[in-house]
């Protein structure tokens, strides 16, 4: 999580990009001019829009405002795994209404944390967890939006729910951190597989393995901001202006070239999320 440090320093410009997953929020932004000042520190090193996550009804409400106030915004609304109890009657209504706004462009995060469960107050238990994902997995299928996923230590119950309930047709791992088995499982199934700034972590080995076995067409890049701030600034505060050095640092250990990768992840994001 995002520490004391200082921000890190603005990347060199890396155009264009899209923040795929990221938190404005919990990174600070409360309104529309907050929101706009977050956007425009990210389009001054090539990251033109960004997709802000909700993880509980709150958050949802903020997510769908902050992609009305700035053309630049995308929204994601969901209970995350570990909230999963809080889906009663009224929060499924509320979440319906919200999925159908067209600035919303995927249902989550949802999915399944099996770390929290026991350490976490109030955290979820897997019994809720399993019954939340499978309702959120219905919902994307009725607004017709992609499906995006948190996993954590969940890696086969997850593809199992998803292969029980039928995947809607766009399904998206959100700060994939699995290994390369699950990688080239999802894969399989033509999953789309998002990277955050752990990618770019020096001791992140199998996920560095993971990293360059997807193809082309199903990779994403996010920062999870205000969390997972890419190496060498771990600790400091994320935000979306951060997301090249995270793009450099795939194109690495893939062999790419930064600026063609930023291309190919920009049509991706575009293609995915009907923006």
């Amino acid at each position: 999580m995002a520490g004391k440090r200082p921000a890190p320093e603005a990347p060199e410009p890396l155009s264009p990009l899209v923040d795929a997953h990221t938190h404005l929020d919990a990174c600070g932004a409360t309104d529309a001019e907050s929101v706009a000042a977050v956007l425009d520190r990210a389009a001054a090193v090539g990251v033109g829009r960004v997709v802000t996550i909700a993880d509980d009804l709150a958050a949802a409400g903020f997510a769908v405002r902050a992609a009305h106030w700035d053309p630049r915004v995308y929204a994601a609304v969901a209970l995350h795994p570990t909230r999963a109890n809080a889906l009663d009657d009224a929060a499924k209504r509320e979440l319906e209404r919200l999925a159908s706004d067209p600035r919303v462009v995927a249902v989550g995060e949802t999915g399944l944390d099996y770390y929290w469960p026991g350490k976490l107050e109030g955290c979820a238990d897997v019994e809720d967890q399993v019954d939340g994902f499978r309702w959120h997995i219905d919902l994307a299928k009725r607004v017709g939006k992609p499906l995006m996923i948190h996993n954590r230590d969940a890696d086969f119950d997850l593809l199992t729910v998803l292969l029980d309930e039928g995947a809607p047709e766009t399904v998206i791992f959100h700060c994939f951190s699995s290994d390369a088995t699950m990688a080239l499982a999802c894969v399989e199934q033509g999953y789309v597989l998002s990277f955050s700034g752990t990618v770019s972590f020096k001791n992140a080995h199998e996920l560095h393995e993971a990293a360059k076995l997807v193809p082309d067409e199903l990779l994403l890049v996010e920062t999870d901001a205000p969390f997972l701030t890419p190496h060498p600034f771990r600790g400091a505060p994320n935000e979306p202006y951060c997301l090249p050095y995270t793009v450099r640092a795939l194109a690495a250990l893939r062999d790419r070239d930064p600026g063609e990768l930023a291309e190919t992840l920009t049509a991706n994001a575009e293609r995915v999320y009907g923006i």
